[in-house]
């Protein structure tokens, strides 16, 4: 069993930051991707930036700039650090991971529950 939990969302005002964080748990060999996911009221569930085992990262033309995506190989967690906040980017923030469990050659597909993410004055 492998278990994704988020932290950090909450009520920021336009133009503030935040940061999320997202920590892996359970039975795990190896973590190839990790990805932030979101979903706005009454949308579909988008991508939002993901990182590879090695670093490398992706992102969403709407958060190029302002979002930035790391992570810890060692901790088996994930970030995204969340700057010039708009309205837009209000939405439940999901953690996904492409994980090969212990004693397994196949990998899995995992979520968190989701945070969320809500920017007003």
């Amino acid at each position: 069993q492998v278990q994704l939990v988020e932290s950090g969302g909450g009520l920021v005002q336009p133009g503030g930051s935040l940061r999320l964080s997202c920590a892996a748990s359970g039975s795990i060999f190896s973590i190839y991707a990790m990805n932030w996911y979101r979903q706005a009221p009454g949308k579909e569930r988008e991508l939002v930036a993901t990182i590879t085992s090695g670093g490398s990262t992706n992102y969403a033309d709407s958060v190029k700039g302002r979002f930035t995506i790391s992570r810890d190989n060692a901790k088996n967690t994930v970030n995204l650090q969340m700057n010039s906040l708009k309205s837009e980017d209000t939405a439940v923030y999901y953690c996904n991971a492409d994980v090969r469990r212990s004693f397994s050659y196949s990998s899995v597909e995992v979520w968190g529950q989701g945070t969320l993410v809500t920017v007003s004055s």
